[in-house]
């Protein structure tokens, strides 16, 4: 995560872009398009749907029909897939730290913009399914109420024109490379939040990089803080995965000393896209054992430059045996810091055992022991959301 740079005044407006900023779009675009790609007898290809981010409508299917050959002009396209797409944005699920972020500006009375390069009409859709974000911006711009949508600057300039500012008390926050281009072109301040996985390093111009929303500090921007970390750890809605556990790669036990499990990414792939990358703890439940402390990485972990998303929970506790077939159900309530990149194996074994000791006495707090007696914990069908027949992959001890 890059460091913010200096700058010569205080922020006094934010403005925030919607897709794969606030909103979990990607998954929709896989629902929609995916399958009428399949009917025109073509292969989907998840990378090349990250060449949509921060399009306008019109050249993300310009670009779609390009890649796969379709043999339709973009109106038509445009004309067939728009209907499908307004059946789904009641669907799309706020990012990690969305709801947050518009609670804390809207309660600290600090002015805030949408600015997306979707159709207007499309944005008040899309925010009208969720509760109180309308009224939490005081304006709203849309790529159809400009002359050029970004990375042209014209839609950033028209957010502050509206909240009655200037460009240069503005802070952008956006997770495309058009998106951070128009906002430094505005003479705005600009927080690149990637929504590509292990593109950081493109997003150079941006004043600071960080790994999800959960990581901003308003403060470095001379803006309110959070004020719900509890002793470095941040408190989040809990969810719930599961399965029984089998052999794993060995990683965890013969590389880092370190008894962890593996969750593949194609077993748990739509619940952990919901999720961002980072470092989670929380209580994990074996089903002849008993519930345990635990601590978990999910992401790609930039060390061993994983190219599958992954969880990985470590089990706070010595075992005398392995429990291969055994039920591990995990309970993830707390946040502590985003994945790095680390210059050696020891000072990532280090980083592993301060994240645990992190754990082991945030767990003892009223906010997160009540999640020990989770139903989920002693018998996963009693909760909806977790996928109890995914298998764990564990390098035990």
């Amino acid at each position: 995560m890059a460091a913010p740079k200096p700058f010569s005044r205080l922020i006094s407006h934010v403005i925030l872009d919607l897709d794969g900023t606030l909103l979990n779009t990607d998954s929709v675009v896989s629902k929609v398009v995916k399958p009428f790609i399949v009917k025109n007898g073509k292969t989907w290809d998840t990378k090349k749907a990250h060449k949509l981010v921060g399009k306008t409508p019109y050249e993300a299917a310009a670009v779609v029909l390009e890649d796969y050959g379709l043999p339709y002009s973009t109106e038509e396209f445009l004309s067939m897939i728009t209907p499908m797409f307004s059946e789904q944005w009641c669907n799309i699920k706020p990012l990690p730290g969305a709801n947050r972020l518009i609670k804390h500006l809207r309660s600290n009375g600090v002015p805030t913009a949408l600015a997306s390069n979707s159709p207007r009409s499309n944005i008040e859709a899309k925010i009208s399914c969720h509760q109180g974000w309308k009224e939490s911006f005081s304006a709203i711009v849309g790529g159809d109420e400009v002359e050029k949508g970004k990375p042209s600057p014209d839609i950033f300039f028209e957010a502050a024109k509206r909240m009655n500012t200037t460009p240069s008390n503005c802070l952008v926050i956006e997770d495309s490379l058009p998106g951070v281009t128009a906002g430094k072109a505005a003479g705005m301040h600009v927080i690149a939040v990637p929504s590509v996985p292990k593109k950081t390093a493109e997003f150079s111009t941006a004043d600071e990089v960080i790994n999800s929303l959960l990581d901003l500090r308003p403060e470095d921007w001379g803006l309110p803080p959070f004020n719900d970390w509890i002793e470095g750890t941040l408190p989040i809605e809990p969810w719930f995965i599961g399965g029984p556990v089998i052999k794993g790669f060995g990683r965890g036990s013969k590389v880092l000393g370190i008894p962890t499990a593996n969750l593949p990414a194609d077993n748990f792939s739509e619940l952990v896209s919901e999720h961002t990358s980072g470092v989670y703890f929380g209580w994990a439940g074996l089903s002849t054992h008993g519930i345990y402390k635990m601590v978990m990485s999910i992401g790609w972990n930039p060390y061993f430059d994983n190219t599958e998303k992954t969880v990985e929970p470590w089990l706070l506790h010595d075992f005398d045996e392995d429990f291969y077939g055994e039920e591990l159900r995990l309970a993830i309530v707390g946040y502590i810091r985003p994945q790095a990149n680390f210059h050696s194996l020891e000072s990532l074994i280090e980083r592993i055992h301060e994240d645990g000791r992190i754990a082991e006495k945030a767990l003892d707090l009223p906010a997160y022991a009540k999640y020990k007696d989770s139903p989920y914990l002693r018998n996963p069908l009693q909760q909806g959301s977790a996928t109890d027949a995914n298998q764990v992959e564990l390098n035990s001890k």
